[in-house]
């Protein structure tokens, strides 16, 4: 029921109304017409509640407002209001039904002199926008290897020693000239102004390669400086890249859209624009393990090259640890493939497994059950019938060893006569009368000297028949 849209009846008596649905009708009609309203007027009796509640009233020469500012809005606000300030509150009017008090619900609230700031802000921002002053194809490279940057910023603040506290972290080879200049106040934007133009008419003289311009946080009208157009231009024109700390990370100035760059602080500017000596000592320890490494590798191939020369020289010895090495080999190989097959049944058990688990159906139970009491069985008959098969190619390669053996060669009846040096005599040629050799048989070895020689030249056949045979041994 709308309580204005209500028609006398002439025959019926006038309806009668709670107060409460008084108050909500007039509540409705005021939320309606009046929301997102801005209210200019002087605070009088602020009263701050322990939760954060604002209550307060708004009032010019002539009149008041009641005003209710709630915690989740207070908290927004970025100054500390007290009676008698003038103010700009922005939010909608209502009804306190409770008491049928006419109220304002204020959502914003920001002093009057800083509206008419923020208005002349946003105004200049578009038309310095729509100017191009903003675009990003117009802004320079900031890169953060800087030999030498320029610093416009007032000479006491704290800007400049954050700033050159950083860099003496990161890289202190940086160099760092202050351009001193005003910051805040009615000369600040011609002082700033005049001091990017100086530093870009001695770049080249200084060696000047980049520009920070900044100042500490503050109320807006302490940062309007920044906000000049005059120092706006100044940046644009600029040929020496320009970044913007000006001010907190919250805070935003009209330099900070025309600078090339624009740091949230000014330590963070120092962060962005020089590199990290640590970097530079990371590198450093990188190229001294390469050099290490090659060093190492040339080491390691010299050495690999001299036991290769000193592998030229073969013995039976050599060649029986070979034959050793090779046995091991195919042992290895033979563990590997056991294993790798016993790998491969457990993911295969494990893959049957998670089959299971997804098989919802209760007459599939029984025959899964049945193949997964089947694996293990398959997966052990395949590795004894591996392991048999691996055990007979051992055998065989043994015999095979044995039957090559040098060792076994002189257990069947055979020697092999060598001089003092070593050397294997293969021809009577090779011995003289008086010459003492050395006869190694299966048991030991005889020393004995050459008394005479006899060479049956009818038998130079048999003979090099033996020496092959001595070869192949």
């Amino acid at each position: 029921m709308k309580l204005f849209e209500h028609q006398a009846d002439a025959e019926t008596a006038p309806a009668v109304y709670s107060v409460s649905e008084i108050n909500r009708s007039a509540r409705e009609i005021v939320e309606g017409g009046f929301s997102g309203i801005r209210v200019e007027g002087e605070i009088s009796g602020l009263k701050k509640s322990a939760p954060g509640h604002w209550y307060f009233v708004l009032k010019d020469r002539k009149a008041q407002l009641d005003c209710v500012m709630f915690r989740s809005a207070s908290g927004r606000v970025r100054f500390n209001p007290v009676d008698g300030d003038l103010v700009t509150a922005e939010g909608d009017l209502t009804i306190y039904e409770a008491r049928g008090r006419f109220q304002l619900n204020v959502s914003a609230m920001e002093s009057a002199g800083a509206g008419e700031l923020r208005r002349s802000f946003e105004l200049l921002k578009s038309r310095l926008q729509a100017e191009g002053l903003f675009a990003a194809e117009a802004k320079k490279t900031v890169g953060g290897r800087f030999r030498h940057i320029g610093v416009i910023t007032s000479p006491s603040g704290a800007v400049l020693r954050d700033i050159l506290s950083v860099f003496r972290r990161r890289f202190p080879a940086t160099r760092i000239t202050l351009i001193p200049t005003a910051v805040q106040g009615e000369q600040a934007p011609a002082e700033i102004c005049r001091a990017i133009e100086t530093a870009n008419a001695l770049r080249g003289k200084l060696g000047l390669e980049a520009l920070i311009v900044g100042r500490g946080g503050g109320s807006p009208e302490d940062i309007q400086a920044f906000n000049e157009e005059s120092v706006a231009r100044a940046i644009f024109a600029s040929e020496l890249p320009v970044t913007s700390a000006v001010g907190h990370e919250t805070d935003f100035s009209i330099a900070d859209f025309v600078a090339d760059l624009r740091a949230p602080t000014p330590s963070a500017a120092a962060e962005l624009m020089s590199p990290s000596q640590q970097e530079y000592f990371d590198i450093l320890r990188s190229q001294l393990g390469k050099l290490q490494h090659r060093m190492y590798q040339n080491q390691r191939r010299g050495s690999e090259r001299l036991h290769l020369i000193s592998k030229r020289l073969r013995s039976p010895v050599r060649r029986l640890e070979d034959h050793i090495q090779t046995l091991d080999d195919f042992s290895q190989r033979m563990l590997r493939a056991r294993a790798a097959v016993i790998t491969g049944k457990r993911q295969r058990l494990g893959l049957l497994q998670q089959r299971l688990k997804h098989c919802s159906p209760a007459m599939r139970i029984g025959s899964l059950r049945a193949v997964l009491n089947e694996t293990p069985r398959r997966l052990h008959r395949s590795i004894r019938s591996r392991l048999e098969r691996q055990g007979a190619l051992l055998a065989e390669l043994r015999r095979t060893l044995h039957s090559t053996s040098p060792l076994h060669t002189l257990a069947r009846g055979y020697s092999i006569s060598m001089d003092e040096s070593a050397k294997v005599i293969r021809s009577v040629d090779d011995v003289s009368q008086g010459t003492r050799i050395i006869t190694r048989l299966a048991d030991g070895t005889l020393r004995s000297t050459v008394t005479g020689r006899n060479l049956q030249r009818d038998s130079a056949t048999a003979l090099r028949s033996a020496r092959n045979d001595e070869e192949e041994i």
